[in-house]
C-alpha cells in the first residue's frame, strides 16, 4: 500500500496471499485460533473472506507423508480432506519456509518417511547420517529430535525447488554438537548463505555473558536457542556461513530483536571445516595437529555409556540392608501397587510396567543375587539392585564386564565445565551421571572383556578368560616403537596420566568440549614408562587402594552424639570443613576443598548427598581428601613431564 497505493490491495490479498501462503498445524486448538486470527488480520486490512475463500492453514503433521484414506464419518472425513490438501502443498515448490518447530529429543515423529528424510541423500540433499562421504558411526543420535526433522524437511523442499529461504528458531545444539556434523555439512552443501543468530540462554550449560553477567533464555525452556536463516540462490559457487552472538537478559534480547532488522553486516563470517563443520567461531589452527592423534574410542573400541535406572531413589542406596528391604517389599505381591507408588514414587513408563515387574521378580528364584556396588559419583560408591526387571537401561551389552576383575576409564564426549576435568577410573559398574547431572552420559571404557566372542580387532593375551579391550593396531604400533611388551595396564596408566595433565586439558580445552579426547603417544620408551608410573599412582589413589592414603592429611574432630550432616560449610582461614554445628574435618586446604572432577566439587558433593544422614565412617572422607591432595601433587609432576611428550610423537 505504501509503494503502490491501496487500490490494488484486495486483488493482491485474493491472488497472492490467499493463493501462495500455506501453514501447517498439528494441534486442534492453535489450528482453530490460527484461522480466527488470520480472519481478524485480513478484516483489519479491509478484506473479508468470501464463502468460497479461506486461508490455507491445514490441520496436519508436516512430517507425515502418507495419505489418509477417505472416511465417511463427518469429522474424520474433514481430517482426511485436510490431509489430502496438505499433501498437495507438500508436493509444491515452496520458496520460503519459516517456523518454530517443537524441540523433542525423544521424537514421536518416527516413521518410514522421516527415516528416509534423515538417512538418505534425498533428491540430492546429503544425508544427516554421513559426513565427508562416510557414516557418522554414532550409537545415540540426537538427530532424531523433532526440530532437526522439521529443518531437514524445509531443506529438502528448498533443495528441490532450486532456490529459496528457510528461517527458523530452534534449539541451538546443532550448531556445535559433534553428533550434528553431518547435518551441518549437508546444510552447507544445499544453501549458499547461512546466517546464525545464536541467542544462547542454555541453563543446562550454565551459560553466562562474556562479561560474566547472567544470560537468559528468550523462552521458558532450558535449551538455548538460535534463529537461523538459510538462503539458496544458485548464483554463488561458495557456501558461506555467518554467525552472531546475542547474550544478556531476556528483555535486552527482545529489545534488540524488535529494534534491529536483518542485516548481513551484523554477522561475522566463519569457516566451518572438516571433521566437525562447526557453526560457531572456532580456533582451527591446532585442529589438524590434534586430530592426528588416536581418539580414545580408537584405542578402546568397546565402550558404553553409564547405567540409567529411571528410578535411582528406589534401586540405589547407601545402605545394602535398606535396599534389600525395599526389594522385598517390591516382590511381596500382597502389598498393593498403590502403596509402592505413594511411598517410593514408582510409576509406569513407556517400556516398564510396575505390576508386571513385580510379578516377574516375585517368580525369580535368583532375586537375592542382583545386588552390586556401583560408582555413583566421584569417590562415592553405593549399592544397586542390578537387573533389567527394575533397571531400565542397564547397558547389559557391555557393562557386565565391569562386574568381574577389571578397570574402566571414565570420560565424556562433551563437557562444558571449566576447568575441564571429566576423567576418572572405576573398578565397578557405573551410573550415567558420575561427572554431572546436566549433559550426563559419561562413557566407560573397560580394560578387559570377558565375552566369549571372536574379537579379531583386539590383540590376544595369555589369559584366555579375558581379552584386553585395546585395538590391535594401537598395541602393535606401541610394541614396535618401544621394542618391548606392554601390559594393558601400562597403556591405560599412560593415558590416565596424560588426561590428568593440566597443560593437556588447558591446551586442548576447546576440542575436549565437543568430542572424546585424543591421546598423544610419545615415541620415547622411558618417557612413556614415567608417565605410566604417574598414571598408576593416580589410578591407585582414585580407587582408594594406595598406601599413600594410610597417612591422612586431615583429622575428624568434634563432640557429641549427633554426626548428622547438615549443609557443609568450609572456612579457608581455619581449614575446617564443618558437617554440622559440632563436628568438622581439620586440615582441609582450599585446593582440596575446591577440587573438581567433572561438574562436581568432590567433597561438597559427597557431603551434600548425605544431608540429613549420620556420617557413619569419617575415615572415608579423610581418605578422599588425602587422595585429592596427592592428586594435586601428582598433577604437578605430570605437567613438568608433559611438554616432552609432544616433542617426539608416534605417528599412527
Amino acid at each position: 500500500m505504501q509503494k503502490y497505493g491501496g487500490g490494488g490491495k484486495a486483488n493482491f490479498i485474493r491472488n497472492q496471499i490467499l493463493k501462495n501462503y500455506y501453514a501447517f498445524e498439528l494441534m486442534m486448538a492453535p489450528y482453530a485460533i490460527g484461522h480466527m486470527k488470520i480472519s481478524y488480520l485480513l478484516e483489519a486490512l479491509g478484506y473479508r473472506l468470501q464463502e468460497n475463500e479461506s486461508f490455507k492453514l491445514y490441520l496436519t503433521n508436516t512430517l507425515e507423508m502418507e495419505k489418509l484414506p477417505p472416511i465417511d464419518i463427518p469429522f474424520m472425513s474433514s481430517l482426511s480432506e485436510e490431509s489430502r490438501k496438505a499433501l498437495e502443498v507438500k508436493d509444491k515448490d515452496i520458496l520460503v519456509i519459516m517456523g518454530n518447530p517443537p524441540y523433542s529429543g525423544i521424537s514421536a515423529n518416527t516413521n518410514k518417511w522421516t527415516e528416509k528424510l534423515l538417512k538418505t541423500d534425498l533428491d540430492g540433499a546429503q544425508s544427516y547420517y554421513t559426513v565427508d562421504g562416510k557414516p557418522l558411526g554414532e550409537r545415540k543420535l540426537w538427530l532424531q529430535d523433532d526440530y532437526v526433522k522439521f529443518l531437514r524437511f524445509a531443506q529438502w523442499k528448498i533443495h528441490k525447488a532450486g532456490q529459496g529461504v528457510v528461517a527458523m528458531i530452534t534449539n541451538h545444539s546443532y550448531l556445535d554438537n559433534p553428533t550434528f556434523r553431518g547435518m551441518r555439512q549437508s546444510l552447507m552443501q544445499t544453501f549458499d548463505e547461512i546466517y546464525v543468530l545464536n541467542l544462547h540462554g542454555n541453563s543446562l550449560k550454565k551459560e553466562t555473558a562474556p562479561d560474566g553477567s547472567p544470560d537468559e533464555n528468550v523462552f521458558d525452556i532450558r535449551q538455548g536457542v538460535a534463529i537461523s536463516i538459510f538462503v539458496k540462490t544458485n548464483n554463488k559457487k561458495m557456501h558461506a556461513v555467518f554467525h552472531k552472538d546475542l547474550f544478556g537478559s531476556r528483555q535486552s534480547k527482545y529489545t534488540w530483536l524488535k529494534e534491529n532488522e536483518f542485516s548481513p553486516f551484523e554477522y561475522n563470517q566463519i569457516a566451518p571445516a572438516s571433521p566437525f563443520y562447526f557453526f560457531i567461531p572456532r580456533e582451527t589452527t591446532q585442529i589438524q595437529y590434534y586430530s592426528n592423534w588416536p581418539k580414545i574410542t580408537d584405542i578402546f573400541p568397546k565402550n558404553v555409556t553409564g547405567i540409567v535406572t529411571a528410578r535411582d531413589k528406589f534401586v540405589i542406596d547407601f545402605n545394602l540392608n535398606d535396599l534389600r528391604t525395599r526389594i522385598m517389599q517390591f516382590r511381596n505381591l500382597s502389598l498393593p501397587d498403590e502403596i509402592l507408588i505413594k511411598t517410593y514414587g514408582l510409576k509406569d513408563t513407556r517400556g516398564w510396567k510396575l505390576s508386571s515387574a513385580r510379578k516377574k521378580l516375585a517368580d525369580d528364584p535368583e532375586w537375592d543375587n542382583y545386588y552390586q556396588k556401583i560408582l555413583y559419583r566421584p569417590f562415592d560408591s553405593r549399592y544397586i539392585y542390578y537387573t533389567p526387571t527394575i533397571v531400565d537401561w542397564g547397558r547389559y551389552e557391555l557393562m557386565p564386564n565391569m562386574l568381574k576383575e577389571n578397570l574402566g576409564l571414565l570420560c565424556k564426549r562433551q563437557g562444558k565445565r571449566k576447568p575441564y576435568s571429566y576423567f576418572f577410573i572405576t573398578d565397578t559398574i557405573c551410573e550415567s551421571c558420575v561427572f554431572e547431572s546436566a549433559f550426563a552420559n559419561n562413557t566407560v571404557f573397560p580394560l578387559y572383556l570377558y565375552e566369549d566372542e571372536n574379537q579379531k580387532d583386539l590383540y590376544t593375551f595369555e589369559n584366555k578368560e579375558k581379552k584386553p579391550n585395546i585395538e590391535l593396531k594401537i598395541y602393535n604400533k606401541l610394541e614396535g616403537t618401544f621394542g618391548q611388551k606392554l601390559s594393558p595396564e601400562d597403556i591405560l596408566n599412560y593415558i590416565y596420566g596424560v588426561f590428568y595433565s593440566n597443560t593437556y586439558r588447558e591446551t586442548y580445552a576447546k576440542f575436549l568440549e565437543y568430542d572424546f579426547p585424543r591421546v598423544p603417544f610419545t615415541a620415547d620408551s622411558a618417557l612413556f614408562q614415567q608417565m605410566a608410573a604417574l598414571g598408576k599412582r593416580l589410578v591407585d589413589l582414585h580407587l582408594l587402594r594406595s598406601p599413600e592414603l594410610d597417612q591422612p592429611i586431615a583429622r575428624f574432630e568434634g563432640k557429641g552424639e549427633d554426626r548428622t550432616v547438615t549443609t557443609p560449610k568450609y572456612d579457608p582461614k581455619t581449614k575446617r570443613l564443618w558437617i554440622n554445628a559440632t563436628y568438622y574435618f581439620e586440615g582441609i586446604t582450599p585446593e582440596v576443598w575446591q577440587y573438581q572432577i567433572g561438574g562436581y566439587q568432590v567433597l561438597d558433593k559427597y557431603l551434600k548427598a548425605r544431608k540429613g544422614r549420620s556420617l557413619e565412617d569419617p575415615r572415608h572422607i579423610l581418605r578422599v581428601a588425602t587422595a585429592l591432595a596427592k592428586t594435586i601433587e601428582v598433577q604437578k609432576e605430570i605437567d613438568a613431564l608433559y611438554p616432552q611428550v609432544e616433542e617426539n610423537l608416534i605417528t599412527f
